[in-house]
């Protein structure tokens, strides 16, 4: 039987494999809920702060049989507070969120330091990689990035934002093309931990918003900037991009990541006839997997299946209160029918 992480190496090279991989990378997709964090006794909002809790709770999701990789962190605003933005760091109940931004324009960008990876949080994610890489070698360790779009959009007003990538356009390709750089740099600290692969999460990089234009205009270009890094050090890299997808497909079709991620408003068979050779990602519905059933998670998780998803994971980060058995019920269904009766 494959590991998981040969499981999903040979997803990531186009080759066939005895069931879909079932993972939740972490990041913006958390994979955290509120009912494992009690289960096991690590306090939240301390792990986001301490690099054995982050660790530890990392390797519940995946020892609890929720999913089927390392991934850390467990939230979307590290990025942007290291640029200074500040942070309200939640509860066991919800996520760390921005509640004051750094800059007014893209004009200011040139206030914003460089990226700091020998302190602050995104430390403790280095050095909860260091600790998962010595746990086992089977395991796939999923580090995370939030993308360049979402991350410019945490460090000032998003509208303002959006306005000034056409205003303003020079200094928004130079304020992107700065923050790419060091999310570069970050990427590169997580591989050296031990990260075999680099998710990259951009949900306000939708082309709902940016429109086909500014979408390949701004949200490919950086994207790829970094995943051609990524490339360079031989590791997979996962794009999730958040928004419907269908006057975007072309310009989807040329970020070139190994795995594209959607969100549940993504029609999967229509996405599959679009991307006819892409490895895709997704999409069980996290509203499902919060407030339903079971057996209805089991039901999506086949749906997905049939309509052309090689990776199954929630299509989000899931809710602080999904229950465990539903978090649980995507793996338990993919077990069973590959025949393991070990769940």
């Amino acid at each position: 039987m494959l590991s998981p992480k040969e499981r999903l190496d040979k997803v990531f090279s186009g080759e066939k494999v005895d069931r879909p991989p079932c993972i939740c990378p972490g990041g913006m997709m958390n994979m955290v809920t509120t009912e494992l964090i009690e289960e096991v006794g690590i306090k939240f909002p301390e792990a986001h702060m301490s690099a054995q809790m982050m660790a530890g709770l990392s390797e519940a999701v995946y020892e609890r049989g929720c999913f089927e990789n390392y991934g850390v962190p467990f939230c979307m605003t590290i990025e942007a507070e290291n640029f200074g933005a500040k942070v309200d760091m939640g509860t066991k109940i919800y996520e760390p969120h921005v509640v004051e931004y750094s800059i007014d324009s893209v004009k200011e960008w040139k206030k914003i330091s460089q990226i700091n990876c020998t302190e602050g949080r995104a430390k403790v994610v280095i050095d909860a990689i260091k600790l998962l890489k010595s746990k086992r070698n089977d395991v796939p360790i999923i580090g995370n990035l939030t993308g360049p779009i979402s991350t410019t959009s945490s460090i000032m007003e998003p509208s303002t934002f959006y306005k000034e990538l056409k205003k303003s356009n020079k200094e928004a390709h130079e304020f992107l093309n700065f923050v790419t750089d060091e999310l570069i740099k970050f990427a590169k600290k997580q591989m050296e931990a031990g990260a075999d692969i680099i998710a990259i999460s951009d949900p306000s990089g939708t082309g709902e918003i940016l429109g086909p234009k500014l979408f390949e205009e701004f949200a490919v270009k950086y994207i790829n900037k970094i995943i051609e890094s990524v490339k360079k050090e031989n590791k997979g890299t996962i794009v999730h991009i958040c928004g419907q997808m269908k006057k975007v497909y072309l310009e989807v079709n040329k970020v070139k990541s190994n795995a594209l991620s959607f969100d549940s408003i993504v029609n999967m068979s229509d996405a599959r006839k679009n991307l006819k050779d892409r490895v895709l990602m997704g999409n069980v519905s996290t509203y499902a997997i919060e407030f339903g059933e079971a057996k209805k998670i089991a039901e999506l998780t086949e749906k997905c299946v049939k309509d052309g998803s090689n990776i199954i994971s929630p299509a989000c980060g899931l809710g602080m209160k999904s229950p465990l058995k539903n978090v649980k019920a995507m793996l338990k269904y993919l077990s069973k029918e590959d025949g393991d009766s070990n769940d």
